[in-house]
């Protein structure tokens, strides 16, 4: 959660869910997503530049896994659309690099080889009858762009509408479904709160709202751009994908509910107010905070300005994992998102957890996002562009099963019972990838990379059978919806219980303590220092030890 500080507390009780016996509209569409830096590799082969995640992990090769080969889907882009094909999805999300297209990020030089690949790629997902929905940027920005300053400096938007524009012209006759940005609030953040996320830039307060001021004109120019030249012609879609988890009110009081309608704004509206709302620009609640705290921190934008970006995308890209708790309360005296938000998130340990320490299973959260979109922004189409569930890389995932079961049932109650108008799911991810600074620790896959075996095999997980049969039956698996209810709830003597504590530990150890640390010098990356890496490769062995002892089971 980067909009806010994490908690933990302790309470008592199980999660129950039961499951849907809906049926997925006839025109609803399935897809697995993936991006370019995380599963690509050839991270210098075939004229692609460097971008900022190569410079920062190779700069650092003590402290940072990277992502040089990843599954070197680069070279092995036909086995993953042989997955795709098993699974039966109708629409693959994918990234393009943007240093892969343009090495140093302008248009003065064009990697054919690059075109190449991805020109590859898309033919071969449309032979086997599969969409490409295609993601513009997943945080890959071309090292020479990050010289001039990055996201902060306006000029950046000249150079992703040049850089939309070659995509449009290389790709767009056969590409329908495009996304701009993925996840800009936590991209921007790399400028702010995640800074030990590339670039890894320590200026929150300011460099965060000046990237998102930026991004949002990034991306109102690129649907300008393509509704004025491009799409009479190309006849395709152009959104965005945003990031949010579900704040629930810690309690029944005002406070507390006031504390979550504010995280959703601050983490949601920031970057959906300004595009989706009847009023436009930033949430009223946000410019009144900023303002109260500091005139430096954000941008003021014009009525132009303001009509420009609002109604620029054709759909609601949302990327959902996971439910945390509000209350108010300070959060530190250094100008900074959290501090305007002024609001305490809190994971309750009785959730059921995953590999990542950030992410419970809530599936009741899902639906409750859902139905908050629909009535904030007056239901649009809404697209899940990410949803999915982390382990140790478990061939039977079951785990992983019954976190998709129960969110996909929730997804279902919000479109049958509350009227949602949700077009579409895709899960995260299709394959074991590289999850920026947990490496390769956390696996998301519905299909298993050895990253042992230069060959990096894929191999099908029991959630992969499952997903392909919720596709072809369009309802969920009889197995599991059939029952009384499903169980996810854990207990304090279970194996997972074990390994939650071990690897709450380690994530604490190695990134949230990282971030609450004394401020750097203004444009100074917030690297660890050498007796912190040695200890967290300390912690880090003696986690994998205990987790290779274990396996890892819910219910």
């Amino acid at each position: 959660m980067l909009v806010s500080v994490t908690l933990v507390f302790v309470a008592l009780g199980k999660v129950v869910q039961c499951l849907s016996n809906y049926t997925f509209p006839p025109d609803f569409r399935f897809g697995v997503a993936t991006a370019s830096y995380q599963i690509e590799g050839a991270w210098n082969t075939d004229g692609k530049g460097e971008s900022i995640w190569d410079r920062m992990t190779h700069q650092h090769p003590d402290f940072f896994f990277n992502g040089d080969v990843a599954a070197d889907s680069y070279h092995l882009y036909k086995e993953d659309v042989r997955a795709l094909k098993e699974l039966g999805v109708g629409v693959y999300r994918f990234s393009i690099s943007w240093p892969r297209i343009l090495p140093t990020g302008d248009v003065d030089v064009v990697n054919k080889l690059g075109i190449a690949y991805y020109n590859n790629l898309i033919n071969e997902l449309l032979a086997n009858g599969i969409e490409p929905m295609v993601t513009m940027y997943h945080w890959d920005l071309p090292q020479a762009l990050q010289d001039i300053g990055g996201w902060p400096n306006q000029v950046i938007a000249d150079y992703f509408e040049e850089y939309a524009r070659v995509l449009f012209t290389h790709f767009g006759d056969r590409v329908k479904l495009w996304l701009t940005f993925n996840e800009p609030l936590s991209f921007c953040a790399g400028y702010g709160e995640w800074r030990a996320g590339a670039p890894g830039i320590d200026a929150h307060g300011i460099g965060d709202y000046m990237s998102a001021h930026t991004v949002l004109h990034a991306h109102a120019r690129v649907y300008h751009l393509y509704d004025n030249v491009f799409r009479k012609k190309q006849k395709g879609q152009i959104g965005i994908t945003l990031d949010s988890e579900w704040a629930d009110p810690f309690d029944g009081t005002v406070e507390s509910k006031e504390a979550a309608e504010r995280e959703l704004q601050f983490q949601l509206g920031w970057f959906a107010h300004p595009i989706f709302s009847s009023e436009g620009d930033y949430p009223r609640v946000m410019k009144e905070r900023i303002l109260n705290n500091s005139l430096k921190e954000g941008r003021t934008r014009s009525r132009k300005e303001v009509k420009y970006v609002q109604g620029t995308s054709d759909f609601f890209g949302l990327n959902h994992y996971t439910t945390n708790l509000a209350r108010s309360g300070a959060v530190g005296e250094t100008p900074s998102l959290i501090r305007d938000a002024g609001v305490q998130m809190i994971l309750d340990p009785s959730w059921p957890s995953s590999a990542s320490a950030w992410l419970k299973v809530v599936p009741w959260g899902f639906r409750k996002l859902l139905v908050w979109i629909a009535k904030e922004y007056n239901n649009p189409p809404v697209y899940v562009t990410e949803n999915g569930f982390s382990d140790h890389g478990e061939l039977r995932d079951t785990n992983r099963t019954k976190y998709i079961t129960s969110y996909l049932s929730e997804l279902l109650k919000a479109i049958h019972e509350d009227g949602c108008n949700v077009i579409g799911y895709t899960a995260w991810s299709l394959i074991d990838n590289y999850e920026w600074m947990s490496g390769y620790t956390e696996k998301f896959g519905m299909y298993y990379v050895n990253y042992s075996d230069p060959a990096r095999p894929r191999v099908p997980k029991d959630s992969s059978r499952v997903m392909a049969e919720i596709i072809r039956t369009r309802q969920l698996p009889q197995q599991y919806s059939q029952e009384d209810d499903v169980k996810l709830g854990i207990n304090d003597n279970s194996l997972l219980h074990t390994v939650q504590n071990l690897d709450l530990g380690l994530q604490d150890k190695l990134q949230w303590q990282r971030f609450q640390r004394v401020k750097l010098e203004p444009g100074v990356p917030d690297i660890p220092n050498p007796q912190e890496i040695s200890e967290e490769k300390d912690i880090q062995k003696e986690f994998v030890a205990e987790v290779g002892k274990t396996e890892v089971k819910m219910g």
